[in-house]
């Protein structure tokens, strides 16, 4: 049964014996189930993929009618969110289960003092300078918790959680196949050198271009030809796309797990050329993006950035078709979310598409920051004849609460106690769904920051490092963009707030995540 990490005064858990759809069971046991009981699970994860960048969240602009499909064939959810406001430490709550007070890794680190982490060139030489702090050895994680009900597990996308030959590689945290980034620097590049397959480095037929190179102030920033360097041979969205769907096929006779975390739409912007072609059209002439704000140049940005959303849109086609034509369709849960909010750099321009949604997505607003903008995310789940075709949802969920819904959704036993709480309930039509009392954050970059949300107020505090440890208060009810602040109208809620600061911080055990404004 699914257990909370630590009991906290008038937090509901969930209720899961009378929810659960198959029995626990160990591979080959007598007790396992067959795949006609235990649905597949593909959990999508965009990267920087903003709240209101689908049409089915209101994007005008970006053509995403695979993903919208998904929304029409299943739930919506309207107040779910990442584990935090940046790439690492999100993907660790949503993979342990626990929030970013408790969680090992809880920013991005690129570990420096290994040597130049940053010099592509030193990596192609060393893979020993890749990748990120590493997952300690027997973790708990969504991998490790279904291969004990007999799932086959992959990762294919972005990993950083662990450098090659660590103890944090995804082979060693429960997932039986990986292939992809294990670096989140090497992501900076859609043609790298090389991909990993699962321990082994694979080189591609690329040359290397370091990421963030800019374009040369000598040439023409109209000319297409400027360009060149940007677009190469192997692109690894496409080669994630066919293991992926390799993948689905050769496991179709039992039951997988299958974390699709694509790099898209982070930038660099590298889109296929008929995918831009189509927003040229559509969004007409537009100014050069030269590199200025980090990342690759582009000779058309905002086209390019449409183009990546709706490549990743038909990938989503693609796998839907697959499940279709391998007959596993019915018996598959899809999952599609985003790992935080839309960024602010690298020729993107978030307020042009209205990224955020309802939520300021500017510089400050979204992506590396605890407001809404950075935090709340799109997430659809579908599983065909179970979960209400166009349903929507307001329940209040976040990426730690994945864990023991997959836990209770395939009977699996959680043996280390989690943050979240199941929302099988709730995609069930049940009455009885467990709420939380709270969502809490912390991150170490960015000035500092915790935030909070309870019920319909928002707690933050913005810059922790400068020793300010004020709490903004806002009414999202009223203030959806979290413009005014309203503590001083409301101590005894801003008390309650820092009551939860304090409680839900654990000092981390990693240096670089430690804040010593809360006593660590």
């Amino acid at each position: 049964m699914n257990t909370l990490r630590k009991k906290i005064p008038g937090l509901v858990s969930a209720s899961m014996a009378s929810l659960m759809l198959a029995p626990s069971c160990t591979p080959g046991s007598q007790s396992e189930t067959s795949s006609s009981q235990t649905p597949n699970i593909i959990y999508i994860l965009a990267d920087d993929l903003g709240y209101g960048d689908l049409g089915c969240y209101g994007q005008q602009k970006i053509e995403t009618p695979n993903i919208d499909a998904l929304a029409k064939r299943g739930m919506r959810f309207t107040q779910h969110y990442s584990g935090a406001p940046v790439c690492a430490p999100s993907r660790c709550v949503l993979l342990t289960g626990l929030h970013s007070g408790h969680a090992q890794i809880r920013g991005n680190d690129e570990w420096a003092d290994r040597g130049p982490t940053w010099d592509f060139e030193a990596m192609a030489k060393d893979p020993r300078l890749e990748g990120q702090r590493p997952l300690k050895a027997g973790t708990q994680t969504l991998g490790t918790v279904l291969q004990q009900v007999g799932y086959k597990t992959a990762v294919i996308g972005k990993w950083g959680l662990g450098a090659p030959f660590t103890e944090g590689v995804a082979n060693k945290q429960g997932f039986d196949f990986f292939y992809g980034y294990n670096c989140q620097r090497q992501a900076h590049t859609y043609f790298p050198l090389h991909l990993w397959r699962d321990t082994i480095k694979e080189p591609l037929d690329n040359r290397l271009v370091a990421p963030h190179k800019k374009l040369a102030k000598d040439v023409d920033k109209y000319d297409p030809a400027s360009y060149e360097d940007f677009w190469l041979t192997d692109y690894s969205a496409d080669l994630m796309q066919k293991e992926a769907i390799r993948f689905v096929k050769e496991n179709k006779e039992k039951p997988f797990f299958l974390y699709y975390a694509s790099p898209i739409p982070h930038v660099p912007l590298q889109a296929p050329k008929r995918w831009v072609d189509y927003y040229v059209k559509k969004f007409g002439d537009e100014e050069p993006y030269t590199g200025n704000q980090g990342y690759f140049p582009h000779l058309n940005p905002k086209a390019a950035y449409a183009a990546m959303v709706s490549y990743l849109d038909e990938q989503v086609g693609e796998l839907v078709a697959t499940l279709k034509e391998e007959g596993i369709y019915e018996n598959t849960v899809i999952v599609f979310t985003s790992d935080n909010g839309p960024t602010f750099n690298g020729g993107t321009d978030s307020p042009w598409f209205d990224s955020g949604g309802p939520f300021k997505s500017e510089r400050g607003w979204g992506k590396a920051f605890a407001t809404e903008g950075g935090l709340r995310v799109p997430m659809i789940i579908q599983w065909p004849g179970k979960i209400e075709a166009g349903s929507e949802t307001d329940h209040i969920s976040a990426f730690y609460d994945v864990l023991p819904t997959f836990s209770e959704l395939t009977g699996a036993e959680l043996k280390d106690p989690v943050d979240g709480i199941s929302f099988l309930p709730e995609v069930m039509g049940k009455t009885d769904q467990a709420k939380h009392d709270f969502l809490y954050w912390e991150f170490p970059a960015s000035g500092g920051q915790q935030a909070v949300r309870m019920g319909k107020w928002k707690g933050i505090r913005r810059n922790i490092f400068k020793d300010s440890m004020q709490v903004h208060l806002y009414n999202l009810e009223e203030d959806i963009q979290e413009l005014n602040d309203v503590a001083d109208q409301h101590p005894e809620i801003v008390q309650q707030i820092e009551r939860i600061f304090e409680q839900e911080h654990e000092p981390a055990e990693l240096e670089k995540f430690k804040i010593k404004q809360l006593g660590d």
